[in-house]
């Protein structure tokens, strides 16, 4: 995950964009004028969609982001325009063309739920002038890009010749195309790195009716040869993603709690290519896909799904390596704030944790029982040495650090230099500060950040003192 923290590929979009529009409200009651809802309008947003919404994805990301498209010359083209520069995508292959209009769809939402979409926009294929100016822009900025993401949303942009020419320019650099597909004709497609059709889509275009692993086979061997594909991919929901190359891989999602899936195809696509940019192998790239997929369907509306948001996700699950579980006081403070923002309870506890041993997971486990997450706070080898003299610890800080945040009741841990956690407690605030029942009627260090103290009982005959001593006895 430090690898793609620190990775800011250039990325080229190019596909159909629109404003994605939303009306929020409540419903309480029905029209006195026809059997229908009325909503009371509280609140009102517009976020960029379509191929916008793999730009938005991106950008959360932390790619650097370049976008090429047709607008129609209104209203609604000018705030496109000024939302992606706004933030900071590079607009030089946008295109204006008149009489067409620029595309805006507008969703009405009441209890979290979405009642009623309505939508302004140009369907028909742009027009041959415009094809140029696009292949024009691409071919000129073509060196600066590590990954062309082509977003058909069918609403005109990704003409024939449009994806044919741009799959062609960027094959003479070696430069790889990824392409949302739409409709049942791929053949335009032809020559790309690979495609992201859902099952649905998949089906559709080869004939072939996914019901099962030989017939996902099948179509992924059909996407693959008539499509020309170095791989194809089929995506499968909460399955998760389906690969071939050579044979088919397939890489399971985690289910969770879904609200709304739009824009999650978008979500795919843009992750795969931000960790193929990054020196991602397509394994990882898949996998890296599905986690940010599990964060965007997790909120309303078209979602994006940061670096911190998937680290936290593959947190949860226990999938990341301890490394991503240690963090220093600026980073923890970054966590924080984002359990904080989803109502989760915080549970905190430290120690030195020199040789760990059962009473230690136990303690943790029950540490973590009170609450979503539990961040340790271990004692620097120094600070140990300073309470448990001059031979402590037997296992250096990192390694301690490391067994720590490979436990699954562990979430995060951050190293210490001071005598006390004093200073850690205060930056975390959490709900809840968990102790050892030997600090029963004593003074508890932080007390005074925590919504509440908790004693919990060490297992008797179980401590790093009753291990050292058994191993220095040992005849062994």
């Amino acid at each position: 995950m430090q690898t793609l923290k620190q990775a800011r590929p250039n990325i080229l979009v190019v596909g159909d964009l629109m404003i994605d529009h939303y009306l929020w409200g409540a419903t309480e009651r029905i029209s006195p004028e026809a059997p229908v809802q009325v909503v009371d309008i509280t609140k009102e947003t517009t976020v960029l969609g379509g191929a916008g919404n793999v730009v938005n994805n991106l950008m959360a990301l932390g790619a650097t982001v370049s976008v090429a498209s047709v607008i129609g010359d209104d209203s609604i083209g000018r705030e496109m325009t000024m939302m992606l520069k706004g933030i900071g995508v590079k607009t030089e292959g946008l295109i204006t063309q008149a009489q067409r209009q620029s595309s805006k769809k507008s969703r009405i939402i009441a209890s979290n739920q979405q009642i009623l979409r309505y939508d302004k926009e140009s369907k028909e294929p742009i027009e041959d002038d415009s094809v140029a100016k696009i292949l024009k822009a691409v071919e000129k900025d073509l060196f600066l890009y590590e990954m062309i993401i082509l977003s058909d949303y069918g609403k005109g942009v990704i003409t024939e010749v449009l994806a044919q020419g741009i799959i062609t320019l960027a094959r003479s650099m070696g430069k790889k195309v990824l392409v949302d597909p739409k409709g049942l004709d791929y053949s335009k497609y032809r020559g790309a790195h690979l495609l992201t059709p859902n099952k649905k889509e998949a089906s559709e275009a080869t004939g072939i009716s996914i019901k099962d692993d030989a017939s996902l086979q099948a179509a992924l061997i059909w996407l693959k040869e008539e499509c020309g594909l170095e791989r194809s991919m089929i995506t499968l929901s909460e399955d998760g993603i389906a690969i071939f190359e050579h044979s088919v891989k397939k890489f399971p999602t985690v289910a969770q709690e879904v609200f709304d899936v739009t824009g999650a195809g978008d979500t795919v696509i843009a992750s795969i290519a931000f960790a193929l940019s990054a020196g991602k192998s397509i394994e990882e790239a898949a996998k890296f896909a599905n986690h940010a997929s599990a964060v965007v369907v997790g909120k309303i509306g078209s979602a994006t799904a940061t670096i911190d948001e998937i680290e936290m996700y593959e947190s949860r699950l226990h999938q990341s390596t301890s490394d991503a579980h240690i963090k220093s006081f600026e980073a923890i403070e970054a966590v924080v704030k984002r359990a904080r923002s989803s109502k989760r309870r915080i549970v905190f506890t430290n120690g030195c944790f020199d040789i760990l041993h059962v009473g230690h997971v136990k303690y943790l486990q029950k540490a973590k029982s009170f609450g979503d997450i539990l961040i340790v706070g271990l004692n620097s080898d120094d600070s140990v040495r300073r309470l448990k003299g001059p031979t402590r610890p037997v296992n250096v800080a990192h390694d301690r650090a490391y067994i720590l945040a490979a436990l699954e009741a562990v979430d995060y841990v951050v190293p210490f230099t001071e005598d006390t956690p004093h200073d850690l407690i205060k930056l975390i605030a959490p709900d809840i500060l968990v102790k050892g029942g030997d600090y029963e009627g004593k003074k508890v260090v932080g007390t005074e950040f925590a919504k509440e103290l908790r004693l919990v009982d060490f297992v008797d005959g179980k401590s790093t003192t009753k291990t050292i001593e058994k191993i220095q006895g040992s005849t062994c």
